[in-house]
């Protein structure tokens, strides 16, 4: 082999790698967004459902908040189990009107804003804490930096409607986990990515729920244990990632064979890329969550 066809590999494998990274970012982007979509309207269609046998209407109608009525707190209550809704998020001002998952694993995150396990629901007494996506998944959190006190943010639950006003906005390392610690008021903590498109450190907004009365006693619930992930959640396992890459690379390889002697083969090349771009797909959708949780 000559020494201008190895340069000329290298040339294609780059080109190739190149293409890939870029669908990736498109993945990111855009497809990542579609699933999300998908995940809200089945869990949007479960609150629903909830609020029904609660009495309270739907989450069909556009929210009125902040004209609502407030409820100044709520007794304590179990969480869901996770992966189920445990309420409606709406900001007016960043027009952020999405259902809570709870939970804030890769998979949970995956379906919208997800709830800290082992912090208060939110209108509890406590320190009630939300992490969500920046730029993938729908980027509910897209925004967030936007915030400035006193700015509503409003929380649907079975119990009625809670309205927090922004006390402040704070930038921390990803695994400083502070923000999630017990608070003696009825507070609400957001955390993100920051800055977009990169996972280097922590957006958080942080909330007062606007009351005029106290809220119920509630009993002492501990502060969510300090972990390695810090605020980051948990991420997927590698070895999807691995089996997809090899499925991705055996596909490629095969259509490649089989159409290089073919006379017509850039027929069977097209022919062969559909299959391609789905082992692709779900190529992506096992990198994705190798990244940050709340990329």
């Amino acid at each position: 082999m000559s020494a201008r066809q190895v340069v000329a590999g290298i040339g294609r494998a780059l080109i190739a790698v190149g293409a890939l990274l870029l669908l990736f970012v498109a993945y990111q982007l855009w497809g990542t967004g579609l699933a999300e979509s998908n995940h809200q309207s089945s869990l949007r269609h479960q609150f629903d459902q909830q609020l029904a046998h609660a009495g309270h209407p739907s989450t069909t109608q556009p929210p009125l908040c902040p004209n609502v009525p407030t409820v100044a707190g709520a007794a304590a209550a179990a969480a869901p189990a996770e992966g189920q809704p445990v309420g409606e998020l709406v900001i007016p001002k960043i027009g952020l009107d999405k259902v809570i998952v709870e939970g804030t694993s890769t998979a949970d995150l995956r379906s919208g804003p997800g709830h800290y396990t082992g912090t208060p629901l939110p209108g509890q007494a406590g320190n009630a804490a939300i992490a969500g996506h920046r730029t993938t998944y729908g980027a509910p959190f897209y925004n967030l930096d936007q915030l400035a006190a006193p700015d509503p943010i409003c929380v649907r639950t079975e119990q009625g409607w809670f309205i927090y006003r922004v006390s402040r906005t704070v930038i921390v390392n990803p695994s400083d986990n502070s923000v999630l610690q017990a608070a003696p008021t009825n507070e609400l903590t957001l955390t993100t990515c920051n800055p977009r498109f990169s996972s280097a450190q922590r957006l958080v907004v942080q909330a007062t729920l606007d009351a005029a009365t106290p809220a119920p006693s509630a009993p002492h619930r501990p502060a969510p244990p300090a972990s390695a992930d810090g605020l980051a959640g948990e991420q997927g396992a590698a070895l999807p990632a691995i089996l997809w890459g090899a499925a991705l690379v055996a596909v490629g390889v095969a259509v490649w064979l089989f159409g290089r002697r073919r006379r017509h083969k850039w027929a069977y090349y097209g022919a062969g890329l559909v299959p391609v771009l789905a082992v692709l797909f779900f190529f992506f959708g096992a990198v994705s969550p190798l990244l940050p949780a709340s990329f």
